[in-house]
């Protein structure tokens, strides 16, 4: 052990503890969960708990830290060399290229299965399909099975992927999850069988994996026990962030690197456990401790660095109803006056007036716009404040849009690159074939149809005749393919020749080809990042960029600009000023939200991370009423709404408890007064009766 622990000076207790926990006592110690509240320094905490392993002794190269984005792996790995470094007067460099098993658990899935395909009867030539490449996947296999002409609604693409998720990632029994998810669809049990069987072989033929069986063959190659010992045995550490997120595949991943816990930390908050829609369970970490013997080891940080108390206290009152929980109230230093806002409005159009008049009174005291933000439930919610803002002309961003690789400019170009690295992977041929003209679905499933058995698959493609139509394009197609394929240029040349062959094309097909085109510049210059193409193909399909020019310019429409989010998008952000939008039964906790104990428990954790995002101001917002559209037969109307239930009257004094505007009780209820009625027709056929 060395003697200088200044570096660990600056944490509170309970982070010292975890950062010390096991340290320095020869042989890695026994499993750890580190309960991590909202605002309470976990990403601190578990940089320097990785960085006094190392400065203690712990080999770098055999530490395994998984994360939910490679982002916050890299902001991660950043901080722990810069501790390190400072400690061990070592280039940060150095201690940063040691820590190379530092990603998500996707990417690592990926690498472990590439070193050890031939073990698993994979080809280490596999390509990844992003989620809209599968649905397609899924889409041919339904068509060629003949579900598509069903004579009862078949479920769509869209929803036989998720099924077929959920069944792999929850670990669960196809009816079971039909009956408890998918109900709809729960008459199609023995057709979508056969239909995820048929996918499984689709894409062992093309040599294609999903994000799920990055995981499922993780977890089978774990399931064998010399498999097992082999792969847990290059890793004398093992910490997971987030583990409140993982599904159960995820956690069967990880007992099996640890079985026993030595050397395992997981570090969460069951309290912000939220996605429980992407098969994620707070099951795993309410039972992580006693999944060992003895027990694993719990410390809960519970200061929080970020809110007031007073917002503190009324998110804490929020949770501490739930049904199940590990036990931790938030406390802060920052003392304040002011309470959260419990603000009660007549109607959606007073709540958007509200929020524009707070956020810009806010604004004009000093808080730029970009430091806050309004959440919702879901996207539909901000509909009438999106209205109001456009109208006010205040500039906003809204989380959610369109994502770099959802734009089809972005995924033709990635689908060339794809098919050119794995020429059996018939959904990134289908897609670059019928980009030029005259070819058509016919002919290019023939071709496609032909390389799938073949021996030389690139070659199949190279010798076949063009389509009458396509002569010329496809000799150019050909061409580039060969070139891609005999990787003489070398990466990212590579890429610049695919953006050659595609931008005259582009410019044929999208009318906003320039803007456009700057996306594919961006994807040019992201390449030089990578050192081969094949892992440029992989780490971008794992943890792609955020957004597309069209979105990723809006903020430079103006230096300053409102932020409004899903509240599963604000999750690991904070603002100065934050507003909630809706907080009444049918929004938070949502109608769909509530079929079970589980289902609603969630509900109230969501509440509990939108408060939670709020450093000095928050506004929860209740509408008294709702105008819906052609819900009954008799039209339009207005529905009334009540108080979220996670709010109930006992927790209204740890708010201020205001109405908006200065209203008296007869309004909110609906019952107003008569209107002024003025007979403007009457008085300008007037004017010309004298």
């Amino acid at each position: 052990m060395l003697a200088n622990l200044a570096y660990l000076d600056k944490l509170n207790p309970e982070q010292r503890r975890a950062v010390e926990h096991g340290v320095g006592v020869g042989a890695a110690t026994g499993p750890l969960l580190v309960i991590a509240g909202a605002g309470s320094g976990k990403t601190n905490t578990l940089a320097h708990r990785v960085a006094h392993l190392i400065v203690n002794g712990a080999d770098p190269r055999r530490i395994l830290l998984m994360t939910f984005s490679r982002r916050a792996a890299s902001e991660m790995s950043r901080r722990v060399e810069r501790i390190a470094a400072q400690v061990m007067g070592t280039s940060s460099g150095a201690v940063t290229d040691a820590l190379a098993w530092a990603g998500t658990f996707h990417g690592i899935g990926a690498r472990l299965l590439r070193e050890h395909s031939s073990q698993i009867g994979l080809d280490p030539a596999f390509t990844i399909h992003d989620r809209e490449d599968s649905a397609d996947l899924m889409n041919l296999v339904r068509h060629e099975l003949g579900l598509s002409d069903a004579k009862s609604r078949f479920p769509t693409k869209g929803t036989c992927l998720a099924i077929y998720s959920r069944v792999v990632n929850a670990q669960g029994d196809l009816d079971e999850v039909l009956k408890t998810v998918f109900p709809w669809c729960a008459m199609w049990g023995d057709q979508l069988r056969g239909l995820f069987s048929a996918y499984v072989e689709a894409k062992q033929r093309q040599n294609v994996l999903d994000y799920d069986d990055l995981l499922l063959y993780w977890a089978g190659m774990m399931a064998n026990p010399a498999m097992a010992a082999e792969v847990a045995g290059r890793f004398d550490h093992v910490l997971v962030d987030e583990y409140q997120d993982t599904n159960r595949l995820q956690s069967s991943v990880l007992l099996a690197l640890k079985p026993e816990g030595r050397g395992l930390t997981v570090v969460g908050d069951d309290a912000q456990s939220i996605y429980s829609f992407r098969a994620a369970t707070v099951r795993n970490i309410l039972d992580f401790p006693v999944a060992f013997t003895p027990p694993a080891d719990i410390i809960t940080l519970d200061r929080n660095y970020r809110s007031t108390q007073p917002i503190l206290s009324a998110a804490n009152a929020v949770i501490e109803l739930a049904t199940e929980r590990f036990t931790k109230n938030l406390w802060t230093e920052r003392q304040s006056n002011a309470k959260p806002q419990l603000v009660t409005v007549r109607d959606e159009t007073d709540q958007a007036r509200y929020v524009v008049e707070r956020v810009l009174e806010t604004r004009e005291g000093g808080t730029p716009l970009k430091s806050q933000a309004v959440l919702f439930r879901t996207s539909s919610h901000s509909g009438p404040l999106e209205i109001e803002l456009t109208r006010r002309n205040i500039p906003f961003v809204k989380f959610g849009g369109l994502k770099f690789l959802d734009a089809a400019h972005i995924k033709d170009l990635l689908a060339l690159l794809r098919w050119a690295e794995n020429p059996r992977d018939r959904v990134a041929g289908f897609r670059v074939l019928q980009l030029l003209p005259g070819v058509g679905p016919a002919s290019s499933g023939k071709v496609l149809e032909a390389m799938l058995d073949a021996p030389d698959p690139l070659r199949v493609f190279v010798d076949t005749p063009p389509p009458p139509r396509a002569a010329e394009g496809w000799k150019d197609l050909q061409e580039l393919m060969l070139r891609l394929g005999q990787r003489q240029a070398g990466w990212p040349v590579e890429l610049g020749y695919a953006r050659h062959w595609y931008e005259p094309l582009m410019e044929h097909t999208y009318e906003d080809a320039l803007v456009r085109q700057a996306d594919i510049l961006q994807l040019e210059q992201i390449a030089g990042g990578y050192p081969s193409r094949e892992k440029f193909l992989t780490e971008l399909t794992l943890d792609p960029p955020d957004a597309t020019s069209d979105q990723s310019g809006v903020p430079l429409l103006d230096e300053d600009y409102l932020i409004l989010s899903t509240i599963h998008s604000a999750k690991g952000q904070e603002w100065k000023a934050v507003h909630v939008l809706n907080v009444v039964d049918g929004c938070i906790p949502s109608d769909l939200g509530t079929g079970s104990t589980h289902e609603l428990e969630e509900e109230r954790r969501l509440l509990y991370v939108a408060m939670t995002r709020a450093r000095d101001d928050l506004h929860v917002i209740v509408p008294q009423r709702f105008f819906v559209t052609q819900q009954s037969q008799h039209g339009d109307r207005h529905i009334y709404a009540q108080r979220s239930r996670f709010i109930p009257r006992a927790l209204v004094p740890l708010f201020d408890d205001i109405l908006w505007p200065a209203v008296t009780p007869a309004s909110i209820t609906g019952i107003a007064p008569a209107p002024v009625r003025i007979d403007i027709s009457a008085q300008m056929r007037g004017m010309w009766s004298k």
